[in-house]
């Protein structure tokens, strides 16, 4: 699946309306936070939000947020009595946010990577983020893209395998939007990106409704369609206290139900928010 910190993402969409925004609102002052751990600036969570829909949506104040990220982070800052602080920036920047004590989280979709891990604080699997193909025709396997001109993103992790499938066929794009325009007029006749891209996208009008998004069918030589890379929010290296704050807010919500009901607001599989056992999309 993509290394988030190479891959361009869907580019920044502001969308009013789509969402229900939850007010960053500080918690009474008489509230008691579930768990005891340190943020840059005390009574505030400062979210570095990679504008990702519909996981990060930028509301058209410029300063709040909606979306299946904006809705943990809301959540996480009211059961430990903190303010949410958004701090919208593109994905090579959000990360640097985070490394240089700018923000305590960053949030986005962003994939678990050993790479990552080396750096960065990594939170327990969010949800899984699915491989489609995009196309006309509904197709779902790979091996029906062969003898075509076939598009992705350049950076996800699954490039190197696509080259050795389709060789000279393979036309790699630096964003989803160009990608959905040259499928959308006909230069390619599939494309392969994430399933939430391509919902979103078409849900906007990048992509006409003609063109079919489908999960991929799970195929040995592509390992992402076997294997959906989990998503996580990353925090400073060494604010352990932080992060396992984190990781019992994620499964609270994916216990309860509340992150899968999320994802089907959005349009996703609320499969998505059972992700597994905790691994990474590098190895």
């Amino acid at each position: 699946m993509v290394s988030k910190s190479t891959a361009v993402k869907l580019g920044a969409v502001v969308i009013a309306g789509v969402f229900n925004l939850v007010p960053s609102i500080a918690s009474a002052a008489d509230c008691k936070p579930a768990d005891k751990f340190s943020t840059l600036e005390p009574g505030v969570l400062k979210v570095t939000s990679a504008v990702v829909p519909p996981y990060i949506v930028q509301a058209q104040d410029g300063k709040t947020a909606a979306g299946i990220d904006a809705f943990v982070m809301e959540a996480f800052a009211k059961a430990n009595c903190l303010q949410v602080q958004h701090q919208f920036t593109d994905s090579a920047a959000a990360i640097q946010y985070v490394v240089a004590g700018r923000s305590d989280v960053a949030v986005g979709a962003w994939y678990r990577t050993a790479e990552r891990a080396k750096v960065l604080g990594v939170s327990a699997p969010v949800y899984l983020e699915q491989t489609a193909i995009y196309s006309r025709e509904g197709l779902t396997q790979f091996s029906q893209l062969k003898g075509q001109k076939v598009g992705t993103v350049q950076g996800y992790l699954w490039v190197p395998e696509l080259k050795k499938m389709y060789g000279s066929d393979l036309n790699l794009y630096p964003t989803a939007v160009a990608l959905a325009q040259d499928l959308s007029s006909g230069r390619i006749s599939a494309a392969v990106n994430t399933y939430s891209i391509g919902v979103e996208t078409q849900k906007q009008g990048g992509m006409p409704k003609d063109i079919q998004v489908k999960v991929a069918t799970p195929d040995p030589a592509v390992k992402s369609s076997i294997e959906p890379a989990q998503t996580a929010y990353l925090y400073k290296k060494g604010n352990q206290e932080l992060g396992q704050a984190m990781d019992r807010l994620i499964k609270e919500l994916q216990d309860n139900g509340s992150l899968g009901k999320e994802l089907q607001k959005a349009g996703l599989d609320a499969s998505a928010a059972t992700p597994g056992t905790p691994r990474y999309a590098d190895q």
